[in-house]
């Protein structure tokens, strides 16, 4: 199991819409996030920023996260939430979440 975490600004005017889309998210974004490997997965709010956290028990996240990408249901989930966010200039090139580096953990 690997742990990610990621970071990305959310637009002011957007908060409560990004909150309802998630208190409702689509079931077949939920259940392609699962077959994809994916668990434990939280988006925190604070001050502008989403914080997101999520285990990954697969055995290739590439090619698993291909698979998420490639998901039309995904596409258009992913279509409705970016127009809230902006991503931070910081980031990597390819990613849309700023991935961050984990230098701490205690189970």
């Amino acid at each position: 199991m690997k742990r990610y975490g990621s970071i990305i600004r959310l637009r002011p005017e957007k908060l409560e819409e990004y909150k309802t889309l998630h208190a409702n998210a689509w079931p077949g974004v939920l259940r392609m996030i699962k077959e994809c490997g994916l668990q434990n997965y939280s988006i925190y709010y604070k001050d502008g920023y989403l914080f997101s956290y999520y285990e990954y028990i697969g055995t290739d996240y590439e090619a698993d996260m291909a698979k998420m990408a490639d998901d039309p249901e995904t596409q258009r989930w992913w279509a409705v939430c970016k127009p809230c966010q902006e991503p931070l200039e910081t980031r990597q090139e390819g990613e849309w979440w700023a991935d961050m580096e984990e230098f701490f953990h205690l189970d």
